[in-house]
């Protein structure tokens, strides 16, 4: 019985130490980046300038789309420091073929911000694309997301939960402002059908 329980002690020792290892290497290592659509979209947090070339030239980036700016009104959690900023687009600018955006969001996107990146994924000549914002897990996910209802087809369900594992409190669960905001966008698609529906109902009239 005690070996049992020794056994079992062992196992979830184990599984804590594994995702502390996973979350120690994603954040401080590999920078939460991911694949969004492998050859088209990667995501991730804020990489190293010195470290920047490499990710470009291994996944053949074409443009860099930095979500941060300074004044997001969460400090605490995302110093967004305009040097590091700086340091980031000079770095881009030394790549030959490789284009850099500075679109700033808040952690709810602004009509502003969504015409802009919209802009640039329009664009088949920016990709492959890497957004990217402090952590790479909430900004960048929201955005990636939202690639995915755009071009992709996905649904808004279907969007919001490739955003990662959602649980109570995470950052895309039901009724926090990112999760409801997934749950409530409506795609340039929707919204262009549903003024066309209104104008035909207005000629009708």
């Amino acid at each position: 019985m005690k070996n049992k329980k020794r056994i079992i002690a062992f196992a979830v020792v184990a599984i804590v130490l594994a995702g502390v290892g996973k979350y120690v290497y994603d954040m401080n290592i590999n920078h939460n980046f991911k694949t969004i659509t492998e050859g088209k979209v990667y995501k991730s947090g804020v990489i190293p300038p010195d470290e920047l070339e490499d990710y470009i030239k291994k996944y053949h980036i074409k443009s860099v789309i930095d979500l941060r700016f300074p004044g997001t009104l969460d400090s605490i959690n995302n110093p967004e420091i305009p040097e590091q900023l700086i340091a980031e687009k000079e770095a881009i600018e030394k790549i030959k073929g490789v284009n850099y955006f500075n679109n700033g969001s808040d952690q709810i996107p602004s009509e502003k911000a969504l015409e802009s990146f919209f802009r640039i994924m329009d664009n088949n000549d920016n990709y492959p694309v890497l957004i990217h914002c402090y952590h790479g897990i909430g900004r960048a996910q929201l955005y990636s997301a939202l690639y995915r209802i755009e071009y992709e087809g996905f649904t808004n369900e279907e969007a919001r939960s490739e955003t990662g594992t959602i649980v109570k409190f995470s950052s895309f669960d039901n009724g926090t402002p990112k999760g409801e905001y997934l749950k409530s966008y409506q795609s340039r698609k929707e919204l262009i059908n549903s003024k066309d529906f209104v104008d035909t109902i207005e000629k009708k009239k």
